[in-house]
């Protein structure tokens, strides 16, 4: 018998709306939500940060075409400055559950913070553990890694492409290089840092 290559995650029935984003920690670009309800189980489904780049992109080919119902929105870097990172998560949380096509019975998100507006359930670990937080976990960090190559070609000193704006090495010297752009987020300690130091 063949070992199964990911786990099996819990099904919470076709009404169920899984939802999660992506894109909290990084210096740059917008925070993105996915929301999303799966006909039915499907097999292999994982974490997205469990996934190469390439496997996210296949599933994210799947999910779209084989759930009953999904959406992506976002929350815009002035967003995130004016009422936070974590507000602006959910804010992005609660206009992807309002975008989908289909009204769903029982909303889960993943963590234990709740979007404004709606009724759900929270899990801890959701994205590891609920099929439809993981296929919302996909399309969203899909969805904004392909936002920020878009991006990388308005500003390319900084490597966006790359990077996907986290604080890594080659950002950060960029950031000193170049001083913040439109698309950094005040608030965060080397984008504060480099904007005090007028660069």
């Amino acid at each position: 018998m063949k070992r199964p290559v990911a786990p099996v995650l819990e099904h919470w029935g076709p009404g169920c709306a899984g939802v999660d984003e992506a894109g909290r920690g990084p210096l740059a670009g917008p925070v993105i939500a996915a929301a999303v309800i799966l006909r039915e189980p499907l097999y292999g489904l994982n974490d997205s940060k469990k996934m190469t780049a390439r496997a996210r992109l296949q599933w994210a080919l799947r999910i779209r075409q084989e759930a009953l119902a999904w959406s992506v929105s976002w929350a815009a870097v002035w967003e995130i400055e004016r009422y936070n990172i974590l507000q602006a998560s959910l804010r992005a949380m609660s206009r992807a559950v309002g975008a989908l096509p289909v009204r769903p019975q029982r909303i889960v998100v993943d963590g234990n913070q709740t979007p404004p507006g709606w009724q759900v359930e929270t899990v801890v670990g959701g994205d590891g553990r609920v099929d439809a937080i993981a296929a919302a976990s996909i399309l969203a960090k899909v969805t904004r890694d392909q936002t920020m190559q878009v991006l990388d070609r308005y500003y390319p000193a900084y490597g966006l492409a790359r990077h996907m704006g986290y604080g890594t090495a080659a950002h950060l010297q960029a950031l000193q290089r170049h001083g913040p752009c439109p698309l950094h987020r005040r608030g965060f300690g080397p984008v504060d840092r480099a904007w005090e130091t007028g660069q």
